[in-house]
């Protein structure tokens, strides 16, 4: 049996995820967060085949249409859900991971002094599978979040954080376990 497609696992995601969503249908046609991440695919498709321009246009389309804003060199994942997605910013080198939910606001940015130190390539974060990052979060530079971390919202995260940890506050700081009291 063939495996579903990036946009039919995206469109499942969303409706596993958000209550909100009623039908395949509607999430096709209303969900900013799938159609940004359909344009991302085609974006970064044209990015690693170094049509670095034309994967810039895309790119910016998809902003202006979505309100969603993710570098063509990032890497995304399957069955990612951003819900209420006004606001995402998604840098080059961020990568996240399998099955994530990321909500409106968030930030995966450079920091600047890494930035200019260029440590490892890398100036971006990277999401675990399974991360939930909360509205408004900001997560900067390289850091890692472990699988199943979650960011609470409006913190921002400025070191690693422990797969299955929860990071709160401003800087955040890991409150233990993510896992539902």
């Amino acid at each position: 049996m063939d495996s579903p497609s990036p946009l039919r696992e995206n469109i499942d995601a969303a409706l596993q995820r958000d209550p909100a969503a009623r039908t395949r249908l509607e999430v096709f046609l209303t969900s900013p967060g799938v159609h940004a991440l359909a344009w991302h695919r085609v974006a970064h498709w044209l990015w690693r085949w170094e049509w670095l321009l034309l994967a810039r246009i895309v790119s910016s389309l998809a902003r202006f249409i979505t309100g969603i804003e993710i570098h063509p060199g990032a890497v995304i994942g399957s069955r990612v859900v951003i819900d209420h997605g006004m606001g995402v910013v998604i840098g080059e080198t961020a990568v996240v991971g399998d099955d994530c939910l990321i909500y409106h606001g968030v930030t995966l940015g450079g920091n600047e002094q890494v930035s200019r130190e260029k440590v490892s390539g890398r100036r971006h974060p990277v999401l675990g599978k399974g991360v939930l990052v909360g509205a408004g979060a900001t997560i900067l530079g390289p850091v890692t979040i472990g699988d199943g971390a979650k960011v609470a919202a409006m913190s921002v995260v400025l070191t690693d954080v422990p797969a299955g940890a929860l990071a709160v506050g401003i800087p955040a700081k890991v409150k233990g376990s993510a896992k539902a009291k």
